[in-house]
């Protein structure tokens, strides 16, 4: 059996209370909940003259219906519910293009507008909501005064208000009204003006042709250009560095995407608890429009523990501690550290260590680029070899866009293996990388559509044998979501790798490809599979193929359960024969909470060989892939 939990993030909490993921366990409801003095129980009946479209929209926005089954505050919080019911209702109706309707809410018999917040009501109180929504109203003549001119920028691009249904004949929708205003001030926002408003807004309804019909005025205002960032709340942090990594330049042209950009830029330090970019007032005469930057440090400390077992591989421990903002410009410092492979007789011989740091400066040459240096060194005891090492990492990460990343830098790493095939062996490596991940899922911890890539290329040079050699691998990972709001998805993932260099008795195992574990060919154990000598010892291999199919279907909205199949393929010198790859199966089950999926995967190994498990359980946070 195969444990793993993720790492934990300690919170100080009430006594009442754990936290664990950010998720309150034990809360005493009692103490979170406002006691009702004047429990008022009600039943709700609701009734609208039409189906489909009509009643769901009444049914989704009465307050009654939603809160049915708890009491209301006395007889004045129900009626006060029910006043605002009113109001609720026919918005709803609106939104869906019913500019006629009544709505009438009895409250033990009596229309609800009409009773007393005094009044003496039987408990429970019968409600009847009763709806009419009348006739669909389609617009008639719909205009724009001052639309944005077109543009050739294809960033500047917005959709037209007629391709979101505002046009003659379109459900007139109040929704869509809103819609076209925000286009239309979006239009011009995207060709400089800042202040582009909506001065007026005409509808006017004809109740005898059932049609809308709609003026939207503009006005652009001037155009405008970026002006000085004020930075105002910090207290560790350096305001130059606050104000050039927002990326706004004073007399660029003012664009609603620079200025996203530049609140991504700041969150992506990771050293505020808040940080918000706000307009002044007006544009200056000279055409400039200044920011105030408002912001409130976080902490300049955290740490977290985590811990791991595994029958296979015994208890493993790890933590770390980061510092934040360390000279004022958000640098950030990491230490890890790792012991695990912990057993009962205790023998520290068995143990894996593992200790390293990583350095992170921000804002380096330009607003999108981390320097990023890393040091560690570790032992480790493998189901294939022992590595002990240390190694150090200086490179560039550049966040090209939200999806878009790239890293390149250099590598040096000093080590020593043992195993049964080579026995012990010591190398001394230096190479340069470089990646590019394009991740376009929807969501990054419990993804339903999109897809992600992700490709590295690793050219290095061995000393002691004197021999040059470059691995390259990549990932892609897609999903499929089905039905309302996605509850079935079908997930597929792939990874493939090759290594160019000298006989394998010449090149550090852990550069060539092993598979199996949770993050590979689950059933396995971690790093298990690999190439067979012939007389049951397992080396590393140069190609690496490996895929993943999951079934995922929510149960409830917060059960949801999976079915999976692993393969992997790890070869020699040739792709091996269909007998050669390996596969695991099996069904996990996921509790959906607000930071994501916790996982708990059961696999097997479909065909076994001698040593492997009979089956592996996976606990972690996130779906697999």
């Amino acid at each position: 059996m195969l444990l793993a939990a993720t790492g934990l993030g300690l919170a100080v909490a009430p006594a009442a209370a754990f936290e664990i993921f950010g998720i309150k366990l034990f809360e005493n409801q009692s103490d979170a909940d406002a006691v009702i003095a004047d429990p008022q129980p009600y039943k709700v009946n609701l009734s609208v003259t039409e189906t489909g479209v009509p009643e769901n929209a009444v049914r989704n926005a009465s307050a009654l219906v939603a809160d049915q089954n708890e009491p209301a505050s006395g007889a004045a919080g129900l009626l006060a519910k029910a006043r605002g019911d009113y109001k609720r209702i026919i918005a709803a109706l609106y939104n869906e293009g019913y500019y006629g309707g009544t709505v009438s809410i009895r409250v033990g018999g009596a229309e609800a507008a009409n009773l007393a917040p005094d009044t003496k009501l039987p408990k429970p109180v019968d409600v009847a909501i009763l709806v009419t929504p009348g006739p669909l109203f389609r617009f008639n003549s719909v205009n724009i005064v001052n639309q944005a001119p077109p543009t050739t920028d294809p960033f500047d691009h917005v959709d037209m208000p007629s391709s979101r249904g505002f046009g003659s004949g379109e459900i007139a929708k109040s929704s869509v009204v809103l819609k076209a205003e925000q286009l239309a001030l979006e239009a011009w926002r995207q060709q400089g003006y800042a202040k582009a408003a909506v001065v007026t807004r005409d509808v006017v309804a004809d109740h005898a042709s059932s049609s809308v019909d709609v003026t939207i005025t503009v006005n652009p205002g001037m155009k405008a250009a970026f002006g000085e960032v004020t930075v105002s709340g910090t207290e560790r942090m350096d305001p130059e560095f606050v104000r050039r990594q927002t990326g706004l330049t004073v007399g660029e042209e003012y664009d609603p995407d620079e200025l996203a950009l530049a609140q991504k830029r700041l969150d992506r330090l990771e050293v505020f608890q808040a940080a918000r970019l706000e307009a002044a007032q007006s544009i200056g005469a000279d055409g400039l429009l200044p920011y105030n930057l408002f912001m409130q440090e976080s902490a300049g400390r955290r740490f977290g523990v985590g811990a791991t077992y595994s029958t296979i591989d015994g208890l493993g421990v790890e933590g770390f501690h980061l510092w934040r903002n360390l000279f004022g410009q958000a640098e950030r410092l990491r230490l890890d550290a790792r012991v695990a492979s912990i057993a009962w007789p205790l023998d520290t011989e068995e143990f894996d260590y593992m200790f390293g740091g990583t350095f992170t400066k921000p804002g380096f040459l330009t607003p999108d680029t981390d320097l990023v240096a890393a040091i560690s060194a570790e032992r480790t005891i493998y189901p294939t070899y022992m590595e002990t090492s240390a190694n150090g990492r200086l490179g560039l990460t550049h966040f090209f866009s939200d999806q878009i990343t790239f890293e390149g830098g250099a590598t040096l790493e000093r080590s020593q293996f043992e195993d049964d095939v080579f026995g012990t062996r010591d190398f001394t490596t230096a190479g340069i990388y470089a990646g590019a991940t394009l991740d376009f899922r929807d969501d990054k911890v419990d993804p339903t559509s999109g897809w992600y890539l992700k490709a590295n290329l690793e050219p290095f040079y061995e000393f002691n044998y004197e021999n040059p050699a470059a691995q390259i691998t990549v990932e892609g990972r897609t999903y499929f979501g089905f039905g309302e709001e996605d509850p079935f998805v079908l997930a597929g993932r792939f990874k493939a790798g090759a290594l160019v260099g000298p006989d394998l008795s010449e090149i550090p195992p852990d550069k060539l490809f092993f598979a199996g574990g949770g993050g590979s060919v689950r059933g396995y154990a971690f790093k298990s599979i690999g190439v067979d000598d012939g007389l049951g010892n397992v080396t590393g291999g140069r190609y690496l193929l490996e895929g993943s199919l999951e079934a995922r279907a929510k149960v409830t909205s917060d059960i949801g359960v999976v079915g999976f199949l692993d393969g992997g393929y790890v070869a020699a010198d040739t792709f091996p024969e269909l007998d050669d790859l390996r596969l695991g199966a099996g069904v996990g089950v996921r509790y959906y909470t607000g930071l994501g999926p916790l996982r708990l995967d059961v696999a097997v190994p479909l065909n076994k060989r001698s040593g492997d498990p009979d089956y592996a359980i996976y606990v972690g946070i996130g779906q697999s892939f």
